[in-house]
């Protein structure tokens, strides 16, 4: 009999016997299945926050800002050059022959969180006359669009979820009066989705400012972005950095807080894989210290160390699939597709199968860690000294 085909025969024995060490393998079940649930449940805020961001970008699309900026708040982009960026090369042009471009600003107003009342701030977006034809996706739910000139704001569907007070009907303060809420869009859940928008002129003037945060331009095509940024920075009076809207968002929203989150999330695992670990380890070699007669047994039978050592870590990994499995369905059930809250952005949690792979990994290695030495010394036992302790 080969070496596989003893293992095979040796796991099988293994798993028929398993109902007589069920506690100790539950243990390591619910020890990796908390591991992966936290670890997971933790990156769910990472990778939510990069769909929000992948759902924001488009190819076609490009952000302006002012030298040096990081973001687009602010009022660093004096009339004249928006003037410049929005008349520059490469802008597409809609049915009435006027760029698609939308000289913006962004502000934050105060607002309570739903479900702690904690107070907190949102953001504030004021849209030139092209802003939603620059973005198509989004999509009036429910009122109607805001009215240039007057006190008039739309909400998200995201901000309506999170914040008090953001119903059609409902008002927001700002730092001119109260603003009416008119209508609620949707936006394919990108961080727009999170946000009041309303007429850039108005949220100017309430704002006191007279220059704008950011420039979102279409473009007439992906190719037509170099022609588009050589054309502004041509001009040496104009001090401005253009991105693709893809890569600014991931520069400037994701960039070092993804990381700091992620690196957070695994030192927190890594804390509590190492408690699995030894959870792992102890059931393993109590595993076994009980089947020392069968070893024995199947050693006398003339099967070799490799396969019974094999079937020790066989019977870890599977335990740990099925942890993890667990940690990974609790995780979705209990945090995917909520919204969460990250500053002034908001976005829906996600535990992805990218994630779910990941939480396998882990438990796969948390196994092999585990299960390494109690596998060495059941195929090390000696077939005397097995014999005698039964």
């Amino acid at each position: 009999m080969n070496r596989f085909r003893q293992l095979a025969a040796v796991a099988a024995l293994n798993f028929s016997n398993m109902n007589e060490r069920i506690w100790p393998s539950l243990v390591a079940v619910f020890g990796i299945a908390c591991v992966v649930g936290v670890l997971l449940s933790m990156l769910s805020v990472t990778r939510g926050l990069s769909q929000a961001v992948d759902a924001a970008s488009n190819p076609i699309r490009a952000i302006v800002v002012a030298k040096g900026n990081n973001n687009e708040l602010g009022a660093n982009i004096p009339r004249e050059a928006a003037a410049f960026v929005i008349t520059a090369p490469g802008v597409q042009k809609d049915v009435d022959g006027k760029p698609i471009a939308s000289a913006e600003h962004l502000g934050a107003v105060p607002v309570k969180r739903k479900s702690d009342q904690l107070p907190v701030r949102m953001l504030v977006r004021g849209i030139g006359e092209k802003g939603l034809v620059v973005r198509p996706e989004v999509k009036l739910v429910s009122g109607r669009m805001f009215t240039p000139g007057l006190h008039e704001l739309i909400v998200g569907a995201s901000a309506q979820a999170q914040f008090v007070g953001m119903d059609v009907g409902n008002k927001v303060i700002l730092p001119d009066g109260e603003w009416l809420i008119v209508g609620a869009f949707e936006s394919g859940g990108d961080m727009l989705e999170g946000q009041l928008v309303g007429d850039i002129e108005g949220v100017l003037a309430a704002r006191q400012r007279n220059a704008f945060g950011s420039i979102m331009v279409r473009l007439e095509s992906e190719d037509a972005f170099d022609r588009f940024k050589e054309a502004i920075m041509a001009k040496p009076t104009v001090q401005l950095d253009i991105d693709r809207q893809r890569d600014f968002y991931r520069r400037t929203v994701e960039g070092n807080l993804t990381a700091f989150l992620s690196a957070v999330a695994y030192f927190l695992g890594a804390i509590m894989a190492i408690g699995a670990l030894f959870g792992t380890l102890n059931t393993m070699y109590s595993a076994v210290s009980s089947r020392t007669r069968e070893i024995a047994t199947l050693r006398a039978l003339g099967f070799g160390g490799f396969a019974v050592g094999a079937s020790v870590l066989v019977e870890a990994m599977l335990l740990a699939v099925a942890g993890a499995l667990l940690g990974a369905a609790t995780a979705w059930i209990l945090f995917n597709g909520n919204l969460n809250a990250l500053g002034p952005n908001v976005f829906h949690l996600a535990v992805t199968p990218d994630l779910v792979r990941v939480g396998l990994i882990w438990a796969v290695v948390i196994a092999l860690l585990g299960g390494l030495f109690p596998a060495i010394r059941a195929a090390r036992l000696p077939v005397a000294t097995a014999l005698r302790a039964t």
